[in-house]
């Protein structure tokens, strides 16, 4: 009694500002003791989550062994299979275990191939998971969509087709991507139609992703691209030139040869470079007439596209360039010249004896 009295007639004579810190002190130990408390609990609760999830990843996995197993030629479905599509169906009300069971399968259906595989996509459809997955689809909340689409390209559900092209243009960059996503992978070339429509932008990581789906397929004949060529939409029109790229789309040459001339510098040094790289003459002349008109970057793509496409004709074209400012296109237009004259080009050698030009020259005699 004596203790207490003493310590509230301390903190009674003590300056203000002491009784204060004592007060925050008393706070601050009442916050970190409820804390301690409560991170306790969680830690009990998510230990506990988790033996339950276990146990009903264990119960489904055994589930859907007997259902595939438990088949027989004279009836569609078994009895023992449709008590398990009853149980299931009936767990799938409820979002904690609907999550665990779609998890389960997804699992499995990355595991197996085949017949069995289709009969986990039956499944999903007989167990009414479908319904819960094309519902999200029309949710306010963008990450419940997403995984919705997510979710029906993992089954491979083609009917929400027109649920999924709904969200097209959404606001959202991570739904598009789920949205171009189930394209690709179930439509194969014919997914990317989405193209034609697609206002919003197609960022450099969903094309990569793209790119890498398109170039696994089984089956490589590509669609006609010219329409994605003529898009307003200026990534539709880059990431249609890394198409014509890779799958040589000669054909689309005169739709390439119009975006020289497109506002975007991006879409005219990516056209630059596919038509060098599909060896389209036309385009090196066209560029020849204007190239003081283009910015650097174009200069230098024009000249390395020389470097590919050089003719005997185009001489007189490169000696303008020999003596350019730019050291790239100086370096390069040497090189083309010792390609065609090679007499002329060691004539600048001796021309150039006692002059530091002759260092370039040395340079790319070597080289």
């Amino acid at each position: 009694m004596n203790t207490y009295s003493f310590l509230i007639d301390y903190f009674n004579d003590s300056p203000t500002i002491i009784q204060a810190a004592w007060i925050i002190i008393g706070l601050f130990s009442i916050i970190i003791i409820g804390l301690i408390f409560y991170l306790k609990y969680l830690r009990g609760h998510l230990r506990k989550k988790e033996r339950v999830t276990i146990a009903y990843e264990q119960e489904y996995e055994s589930a859907l062994i007997t259902y595939l197993y438990a088949g027989n030629e004279e009836e569609t479905i078994s009895s023992e299979q449709q008590a398990i599509i009853d149980l299931l169906k009936n767990d799938a009300k409820e979002p904690f275990k609907r999550k665990i069971l779609i998890a389960v399968l997804v699992k499995l259906k990355n595991e197996i191939s085949g017949e069995v595989a289709e009969s986990i996509q039956n499944l999903y459809y007989q167990t009414e998971l479908v319904d819960y997955a094309l519902s999200r689809l029309s949710h306010k909340k963008w990450f419940v969509i997403a995984k919705g689409i997510r979710e029906l390209k993992q089954f491979q559900i083609k009917e929400a087709y027109d649920q999924v092209i709904i969200h097209l243009n959404h606001p959202r960059p991570e739904v598009r991507k789920e949205m171009q996503l189930y394209m690709v992978n179930l439509f194969d070339f014919e997914g990317l139609t989405f193209l034609d429509l697609l206002e919003t932008p197609l960022s450099e990581w969903d094309q990569i992703q793209l790119l890498e789906i398109v170039q696994k397929l089984e089956n490589q004949n590509i669609s006609n691209i010219a329409s994605w060529l003529n898009s307003s939409n200026d990534s539709v029109i880059i990431f249609a030139l890394k198409l014509a790229k890779i799958y040589n789309q000669l054909e689309a040459k005169n739709e390439i040869i119009q975006l020289l001339h497109h506002r975007n510098k991006k879409v005219r040094l990516d056209a630059i470079d596919v038509l060098s790289y599909l060896n389209v003459l036309e385009a090196k002349e066209i560029l020849k007439t204007d190239l003081q008109k283009r910015s650097q970057e174009e200069q230098i793509a024009v000249f390395k596209m020389m470097e590919n496409l050089y003719e005997s004709d185009d001489e007189s074209f490169i000696m303008k360039y020999i003596n350019h400012d730019l050291f790239e296109i100086k370096i390069m237009a040497l090189k083309i010249l010792k390609r065609i004259n090679r007499e002329k080009f060691c004539a600048l050698k001796i021309e150039s004896a006692n002059d530091p030009y002759l260092r370039f020259v040395n340079f790319i005699e070597n080289n």
